[in-house]
């Protein structure tokens, strides 16, 4: 899959939303990836799980992690197609941690794979987490890169497509100069940045 047939799949399942959206990272955007409509249907996520998977295929990944929720789908997914075990970090008190039972053993090659990455902010915080439990993270993947290559997460990473679409601080965003209201995806209420 090429990036043009990613944003186009993007675009037919109604999950690259214009507007003025407050992302997880707190910046603003024009734009909004709803990836969860990109991979409701088992046949797309496969195949983005493949088209990343080939990506690693002489890695040797023992174990891919998302983290929780955005990258659970399509790192199942990748797992799935690297025959690897899959777990996933989530936050617990705002830290993100290794959970549910899951543990690791030492040095286990790892990939991280999310949906989005527009700041890396939540692939580092579970880069750290695996690696304080011993793991040797060998690199990170997401469908989509929001930074157009510009997030660093401290490992090397690929992205199946990406894009540059600005992110805003509350104080500089022009949408919100213009009085318009903010909207934060998955949620129905709306907030007045």
């Amino acid at each position: 899959m090429n990036s043009e047939e990613i944003l186009e799949q993007f675009k037919r399942a109604n999950a690259l939303l214009e507007g003025h959206f407050i992302l997880t990272s707190g910046l603003h955007s024009p734009k909004y990836l709803q990836c969860a409509l990109a991979l409701q249907h088992p046949s797309d996520a496969r195949r983005f799980g493949q088209a990343i998977a080939e990506r690693f295929a002489n890695e040797n990944i023992e174990t891919v992690a998302s983290p929780a929720i955005g990258g659970l789908i399509i790192g199942y997914a990748v797992a799935q197609a690297l025959n690897a075990r899959f777990l996933w970090t989530e936050r617990e008190n705002g830290v993100m941690t290794l959970r549910r039972g899951f543990s690791l053993k030492e040095n286990e090659r790892v990939l991280v794979v999310e949906d989005v990455i527009t700041t890396g902010g939540s692939t580092r915080e579970c880069i750290e987490a695996l690696e304080k439990n011993g793991a040797k993270v060998l690199g990170a993947a997401s469908i989509i890169d929001r930074s157009n290559g510009g997030a660093d997460v401290g490992v090397p990473r690929i992205a199946l497509a990406s894009l540059n679409v600005p992110g805003y601080k509350s104080e500089d965003c022009p949408m919100c100069a213009r009085g318009e209201i903010a909207v934060k995806p998955g949620s129905r209420t709306a907030a007045k940045a």
